[in-house]
């Protein structure tokens, strides 16, 4: 048989899909700390055994050899500790979230985005891990369920208290991100800061909750990333309808300021009839896309030109914030991809925005935080560095930079 007639088949095992491959990767690691938490349950329960001397009578004993979940979404690893009793008794840990034998399951896929976004509270968390090893695993206590979300919180708390001055910080991405949770009348959401810092890694730096993205919200957020040692960034790109802007304005002065292409294009459109956008978006497009900042002003003045007597508010929404949304000029020609748009923030929530609007009021406050910081800080293992990294050191220094080149100085020249 010849092999051009010969198709290879994709292996079931295969991760192709970033999203699934941080949801395996989070599936782990929650279900060892889940058992972590149910060994820790089982060492409680046998605390008075004592041995002569005085020491523990149950302790730990290694593990037992690794096995695979296999799942929809690929194969997920676990190690299941074993317990030793040092009178001779026996004493043997069972999990209920991982029984023995138990090698594959059919909902897994389904059970993980609940398991992130929905599962904190306690009825909801048993229920949701039923579902991810089958109807023969028990269920997990209330009691682990309970020190299970401890964990969580204290992991959260202590990385909202990290120390930043240890870094650079370069450009800032910042957007509030909305759930269907309701505190009385007012619609929560978590306001979030992407940082970058002099080495091209991008992290979170804050993931804090506010009402309605308002100055005062935004304001605190930024007091305490101040408090936690983050220098004046060079940049920060965001929508342009948040309170975030003038918190920026008095918090660090001295960041200069880039409005989200994205956001301002819906924003823009949602101004023209449906007949009209699609050129519309073309135009708009010939703004972002050019290759100067004076190619893009007359494109910009176009644009106006063409839709200010019939679309004032659309001309408007766009005039108002002409200076922002041409910052990038003034950058690295390689960092423009990733400076035009906010879409660090909303690629990796979107699905916490997707999943949310299927259960509203399903997370509490401190909740859906948690929740949002477990899945940021999977999602972050999986980040590239930033495009052209190696011209951030310019950036910091202040080179200067005209329609993302270099400009060279006069003087250097002359040398």
């Amino acid at each position: 048989m010849s092999k051009d007639n010969v198709v290879e088949l994709k292996s079931p095992d295969r991760i192709e899909d970033p999203l699934t491959e941080m949801l395996r990767v989070g599936a782990q690691q929650l279900i060892q700390q889940a058992v972590a938490v149910e060994l820790q349950e089982l060492l409680a329960e046998h605390r008075e055994r004592r041995t002569a001397e005085g020491k523990a009578g149950v302790v730990r004993n290694g593990h037992l050899p690794e096995r695979e979940l296999q799942t929809g979404i690929g194969p997920v690893t676990v190690k299941i500790p074993k317990v030793r009793a040092k009178s001779g008794e026996t004493v043997t840990f069972r999990s209920a979230l991982v029984p023995p034998y138990v090698r594959k399951t059919h909902s897994l896929e389904a059970a993980l985005p609940w398991l992130y976004l929905k599962g904190v509270s306690t009825g909801e968390m048993s229920e949701a891990l039923k579902v991810l090893v089958g109807p023969q695993a028990k269920g997990l206590s209330a009691s682990t369920v309970s020190r299970l979300k401890q964990v969580w919180g204290q992991e959260y708390r202590k990385w909202c208290e990290e120390d930043l001055s240890k870094e650079r910080w370069v450009y800032l991405w910042a957007d509030g991100v909305y759930s269907g949770l309701r505190a009385e009348d007012t619609k929560l959401c978590a306001l979030v800061i992407i940082g970058v810092n002099e080495r091209g890694e991008k992290h979170f730096l804050a993931i804090e909750d506010g009402i309605r993205e308002s100055t005062q919200s935004w304001r605190e957020v930024l007091l305490k990333l101040k408090s936690r040692g983050m220098n004046s960034p060079k940049l920060a790109v965001g929508d342009g309808a948040m309170g975030f802007w003038a918190a920026l304005e008095e918090i660090y002065g001295e960041t200069r300021q880039q409005r989200c292409w994205m956001h301002k294009t819906m924003n823009v459109l949602n101004c023209l009839p449906k007949s009209s956008q699609p050129k519309a978006k073309q135009a708009l497009h010939n703004i972002w896309q050019a290759e100067t900042k004076i190619d893009a002003g007359k494109a910009f003045d176009l644009f106006l030109k063409t839709y200010e007597d019939k679309y004032p508010k659309a001309t408007l929404c766009l005039q108002k914030d002409r200076d922002e949304l041409m910052s990038f000029y003034d950058f690295p020609a390689k960092h423009w991809q990733s400076l035009r748009t906010s879409n660090p923030i909303e690629s990796t929530f979107g699905t916490i925005r997707h999943r949310t609007k299927r259960s509203k009021g399903c997370l509490t406050r401190d909740g859906m935080l948690q929740m949002m910081f477990k899945l940021g800080m999977c999602a972050e293992k999986k980040w590239r560095k930033l495009r052209g990294f190696n011209d951030l050191a310019k950036v910091i220094t202040g080179v200067k930079f005209k329609d993302g080149i270099e400009v060279i100085q006069i003087d250097q020249v002359a040398a």
